[in-house]
């Protein structure tokens, strides 16, 4: 796990990132793979940093990181990279691939099969980015890691 001091995402001058990059195979376990190296850096952020992360963030941010690299070895050809970091109250988790094919929230619909990860990312993230990149695209979702008032699991306010 790295640490590094930088205003990008922080909570003000010198907040410490902690943040881990992962090459993900594309193989058959790279999901599997993938969800287990997500728990382990919340694991260590809360036990060697004193980061507070809830069993929910927990459960959440692996829901996240199942459905972002699903759509990774579903829809994009080479190589892809996964970038976990924890800023402030957030944990981030960016997926990054070589297809500049930007993906889209579908409308809900019960009778669908399948093309569901990135509703459920919405539901559940507390901001989800995408953003095409030259040679491909980058997902960001940033979850809340601490329970939030009520029970809203996306740390959203009620409207």
């Amino acid at each position: 796990m790295e640490t590094r001091s930088d205003d990008e995402g922080g909570t003000g001058p010198g907040t410490d990132l902690i943040e881990a990059g992962y090459a993900l195979s594309g193989g058959d376990g790279c999901i599997a793979q993938a969800r287990r190296d997500a728990a382990d850096f919340l694991k260590r952020a809360r036990e060697e940093r004193g980061v507070d992360v809830s069993s929910r963030a927990m459960d959440l941010t692996q829901l996240v990181v199942s459905e972002l690299v699903t759509n990774v070895r579903k829809y994009a050809p080479g190589p892809a990279l996964m970038r976990l970091r924890v800023t402030g109250a957030m944990v981030e988790v960016a997926v990054r691939d070589s297809d500049r094919t930007v993906p889209t929230v579908e409308a809900a619909d019960p009778g669908r099969i399948g093309r569901h990860g990135l509703e459920i990312v919405q539901a559940v993230a507390h901001e989800l980015v995408v953003e095409r990149q030259p040679d491909g695209k980058r997902v960001i979702a940033r979850i809340v890691l601490a329970d939030p008032p009520g029970d809203d699991a996306a740390g959203r306010r009620p409207s």
